[in-house]
């Protein structure tokens, strides 16, 4: 089956009805996440995830967004073990928000919030937390779960519309990397944008101290600084696939 949005293989509208009886319960497995090498992330999760991803933009022609590399061949996470324990420090937003997702309508008014029927941790058992309550109304834990989704659709208009400013400004660029992996392959990754930093630096000092008042120049500068985290993550791969000596 193909997934929907990288990581969902069946996200259909939460309702009372269909899901009158259903639960989460939530673990600390991220297997759903073990074969994709890259995810979106907002502008607000900039400063933690620039301390260990590389930010890079994603997406062709007026439509782009900032996302973090997670691995180095396409499906491929290094941060995800294989037990599915997460490895690194910081999980972004995108993940932690699964088995939940706002689906929105054509008009991109309307959103709905949805649940991936697939996650293995849903179920008519009564384990974890229930979605409704005997009265057929949402339950807290759905009300959290709402709250954070919709924080996070709301950050995520604020890093579109910041990466249409880069594009506005010109300021990206196509760029690659390549790396030598373990096991003697040479591989490369392509298909994504970066910030010219002499662009950047020669923008009008207008531009330049309203995007400081907006924060968007600390974000700029976090990119920019985030990309020394891809030799780091050709480490980490080496590390996960080294054999642990023999006792």
């Amino acid at each position: 089956m193909t997934k929907q949005l990288m990581i969902y293989e069946r996200a259909v509208p939460i309702n009372a009805q269909a899901h009158a009886n259903w639960s989460v319960k939530a673990g600390d497995s991220y297997a759903f996440a073990r074969d994709v090498n890259s995810v979106p992330i907002v502008a607000a999760e900039f400063s933690a995830a620039a301390l260990e991803y590389a930010i890079i933009f994603a997406g062709e022609g007026e439509v782009v967004f900032p996302s973090v590399i997670l691995g180095m061949r396409d499906g491929e996470n290094a941060h995800v073990d294989a037990t599915g324990r997460w490895t690194g420090r910081y999980v972004p937003a995108f993940l932690r928000r699964y088995p939940f997702v706002f689906a929105s309508s054509k008009d991109g008014e309307t959103f709905t919030l949805c649940i991936d029927e697939e996650y293995e941790g849903l179920n008519d058992e009564g384990r974890g937390e229930r979605l409704f309550d005997a009265d057929g109304n949402r339950t807290q834990y759905l009300e959290n779960m709402l709250r954070f989704t919709s924080e996070y659709q709301g950050q995520f208009k604020r890093t579109e519309a910041f990466a249409r400013k880069l594009l506005e400004l010109d300021l990206l660029e196509p760029a690659q990397a390549q790396f030598n992996l373990p096991d003697g392959e040479r591989t490369q990754l392509a298909g994504f944008k970066t910030i010219n930093r002499d662009k950047l630096r020669n923008l009008p000092a207008e531009t330049l101290s309203d995007m400081a008042k907006r924060d968007e120049l600390e974000l700029c500068y976090l990119h920019l600084q985030s990309l020394n985290n891809l030799t780091p993550m050709t480490q980490r791969v080496t590390a996960a696939n080294t054999p642990e000596p023999a006792m």
